[in-house]
């Protein structure tokens, strides 16, 4: 059986879906865009800035579940512009130990408020959890 995620470590979800669902040994992280948890509005007008957010975001939510980045296996990146794709590679470095998670990075027209950035996350949960 599904169970939802719910943090106030994240910001809280903006239409019909959960912040993530857990499913046995796995959880799925709905996308983060770099929205500041307490306030609700997008933090940065830099991919620099708006990359650290989301990150932040992400952290939050695994944190809430006893995990951290060293648990993600998967993540999903949407840039609006692929040429911030340096930029963002070097704060994305800096969340996630080696070995680092599978990724697939897509360059898309638009974001929810306008975001630069948003990314998704599957995360395995130890079995000694």
């Amino acid at each position: 059986m599904k169970e939802e995620i719910s943090t106030p470590l994240a910001p809280k979800a903006i239409g019909p879906y959960s912040q993530a669902i857990k499913f046995q040994n796995l959880i799925f992280l709905s996308g983060q865009i770099p929205l500041n948890p307490e306030s609700g509005l997008i933090i940065g007008n830099t991919i620099q800035e708006q990359s650290k957010q989301v990150l932040e975001n992400i952290s939050g939510i695994l944190k809430s579940q006893g995990l951290t980045t060293g648990h993600v296996l998967k993540t999903t990146v949407f840039l609006t512009d692929l040429g911030h794709f340096p930029e963002f590679n070097q704060i994305y470095q800096e969340y996630f130990p080696a070995p680092y998670p599978a990724r697939t990075t897509i360059q898309i027209s638009k974001l929810p408020k306008d975001a630069l950035i948003e990314i998704e996350a599957i995360v395995g949960i130890p079995s000694e959890k």
